[in-house]
């Protein structure tokens, strides 16, 4: 290991440290300490520390013979998934000291799969590739267990490994393939045989497997099944984490995978992404209307968004790794502020998750009322909030691809979708109030909830005159079509 590959992967090495060293202190320090707020505290210094390093540096490194790279593609995505992981560690401090789950492995735990995801989006190589994908999947089918006394979470966890190990399998014989074809596990050594030969028959296949796989990771269709049942059978707080930064990993890594190692057959890879985006859009769509639970409505939501997403992979063009940069980013701060409401949601001091117990929310807390319905629109994809913003990039990207029936079909879906959101809003705003939801919001979710519909409702600012966002994520882009 030479002293440059440390430099280039400093945060990820800061974090294994890190979370090592607080593990070893919670297995050795006494229960009055490790079960209380100092471990979750200093897991959450160690990932913001892990987010300073991760924001530094400027061109393209390698690290390990290429099997490592550092881009400004990776550290855009770097930088969406510790802040994800810093805003849930942060959030969901009250939720789990309240109801005694504040130990010392779940802060533990929510490193080391951040660590996997950073792995992730850095991944040069297939190996690589596995590595970040495995050691993220292993912590967080801990993680969606991690009620032990509750059967809703046990039976989540058990679907969440028996479905993920299926599509690791999926994933890995898809790896063999690829490396049987090309001779290489390198995402450029396989360009480069991509470029001289073309893609045959078994390569195609090896495509196939590979993006079935990644498609499990990142809850599109038709590889979505666990997802209802895991958002609604975990804790609420493990749920937040599930609808943010894993998503935003996997995401960024379907993205480095195709385009810089199958780069050159666009045309190969685009009909699978075409087809997933289609179905997850839709599904998520059609799904969700007859959902009661929350969480099962921002399963299938999330199901939808990712679709929408795949849209602008599917260009397979600058603008289109661009557009799924804004689409991810916007996304993250929306279920934010949902989630940090969510977590407040109680009644008796009891979580309560069916969205009927927000009737007449206005009257007993406006302003909460008021920054859910502007993250409703927004996620509903109504103009000028942010989150319309998010699609008309990828849609944009898709028309100028040739993709415009996919286009086409995201906004049907996307009116079909609005419904769903749009009744959440009536429910709050119109329905008669039922029994009242406990009025105690702490003062971290509230600010949350606050600053995410506030950056959402002036979602349109940072569009203008191509600053802020459009421009962050094109020079990210960039870095990733070369």
């Amino acid at each position: 290991m030479m002293a440059g590959d440390l430099g280039v992967v400093a945060p990820e090495l800061m974090l294994a440290v890190a979370s090592m060293a607080l593990l070893m202190a919670g297995a050795f320090i006494d229960d009055a300490r490790r079960d209380g707020w100092i471990t979750h505290a200093l897991a959450l210094l160690m990932v913001f520390l892990g987010l300073m390093i991760a924001a530094q540096g400027a061109g393209r490194e390698t690290a390990f013979d290429g099997a490592f790279v550092s881009d400004s593609f990776a550290r855009f995505a770097k930088v969406l998934v510790l802040f994800s992981a810093a805003a849930m560690l942060a959030l969901s401090k009250d939720y789990l000291e309240r109801r005694d789950l504040l130990k010392f492995e779940y802060p533990v735990l929510i490193g080391l799969a951040t660590l996997g995801m950073m792995l992730m989006v850095s991944a040069g190589d297939l190996m690589m590739l596995y590595l970040g994908l495995e050691l993220q999947s292993l912590a967080l089918y801990v993680v969606a267990a991690f009620r032990r006394d509750s059967l809703r979470s046990t039976e989540a966890g058990l679907k969440y490994f028996v479905l993920g190990a299926l599509s690791s399998g999926l994933l890995l014989y898809g790896c063999s393939l690829i490396y049987g074809y090309t001779g290489s596990t390198q995402f450029d050594s396989i360009a480069a045989v991509v470029l001289a030969e073309g893609v045959g028959v078994g390569l195609l296949f090896g495509m196939v497997f590979l993006s079935a796989g990644l498609a499990f990771k990142i809850s599109a269709a038709p590889f979505h099944m666990w997802t209802p049942d895991v958002y609604e059978g975990s804790p609420t707080p493990v749920t937040a984490l599930f609808a943010t930064a894993p998503k935003v990993a996997a995401g960024v890594l379907f993205a480095r995978v195709l385009f810089d190692a199958f780069g050159d057959a666009v045309d190969s890879w685009r009909q699978i992404i075409v087809f997933a985006a289609l179905l997850s859009m839709f599904w998520g769509a059609f799904a969700a209307i007859g959902q009661t639970n929350i969480k099962r409505l921002m399963a299938y939501s999330s199901i939808g968004h990712m679709g929408f997403a795949l849209v602008g992979l599917a260009a397979g063009t600058v603008d289109g790794a661009a557009s799924l940069l804004i689409y991810l980013a916007i996304y993250v701060v929306m279920n934010v502020g949902v989630f940090a409401f969510l977590l407040t949601m109680e009644r008796d001091g009891r979580p309560v998750v069916q969205i009927s117990d927000l009737a007449g929310l206005h009257q007993r807390a406006p302003g909460a009322a008021l920054a859910m319905a502007v993250l409703m629109f927004s996620l509903a994809g109504i103009p000028p909030l942010a989150g319309f913003f998010a699609k008309y990039f990828v849609f944009v990207a898709a028309i100028e691809a040739g993709l415009a029936p996919l286009a086409i079909a995201g906004a049907v879906a996307s009116v079909v979708g609005a419904f769903y959101y749009l009744r959440i809003v009536k429910i709050m705003y119109i329905d008669a109030e039922g029994e009242a939801l406990d009025n105690r919001v702490p003062l971290l979710n509230g600010a949350a909830l606050a600053l995410s519909a506030a950056l959402i409702g002036l979602g349109w600012l940072p569009f203008l005159d191509g600053f802020g966002l459009t421009e962050i994520s094109a020079a990210a882009a960039q870095a990733l079509v070369r």
